[in-house]
Parts: C-alpha cells; sequence; structure tokens
C-alpha cells in the first residue's frame, strides 16, 4: 500500500511540474509519475545542500519540494532535447 501512494505522490508532483513547465501536453500518466519521483530525489539532494530536509513524508512541504526538484528536471530536460 505505502508503494501506490507514494506512486500516486509523485504522479501528483509530476503533473503540476509538467503543467508549470508547459510539458503537460507532452508525456502521459507514467511520464508524470517517473518525472514526479526523480524530482522528489533532485529536490531533497537540492535542499539538503541547504541544511534542510527534504521529501520526508506526506505533506505540503514535501510536495514542495518534489514539484521544485520536478520544475527543474523538466527545464534541463527541455534545454538538452532541444540541442
Amino acid at each position: 500500500m505505502n508503494i501506490l501512494l507514494w506512486i500516486i505522490f509523485g504522479a501528483l508532483a509530476g503533473w503540476i511540474a509538467s503543467v508549470i513547465a508547459g510539458t503537460n501536453a507532452e508525456q502521459g500518466a507514467i511520464g508524470n509519475i517517473l518525472v514526479g519521483i526523480v524530482g522528489a530525489f533532485v529536490g531533497g539532494f537540492i535542499m539538503s545542500l541547504f541544511g534542510e530536509s527534504g521529501v520526508t513524508g506526506f505533506s505540503l512541504y514535501s510536495l514542495a519540494v518534489a514539484i521544485g526538484g520536478a520544475v527543474l528536471v523538466l527545464f534541463a530536460w527541455k534545454s538538452i532535447a532541444t540541442r
């Protein structure tokens, strides 16, 4: 059950990030889940560099960290893919 909640959390974070980055039409549900999960790791890593906690559970703070990381991942992907 826990893995299902993390997949839903990743899908929500990835979907919000794809709307912000303007890539919502290009990626499907699986893409949103992957972007959200990778974004959570990236966001958590960046927050740890600043001495803050990353994604620690199901909270608005963790969602914001995951969305921020996912937006960075999407913008990096778009800049690499357009070259």
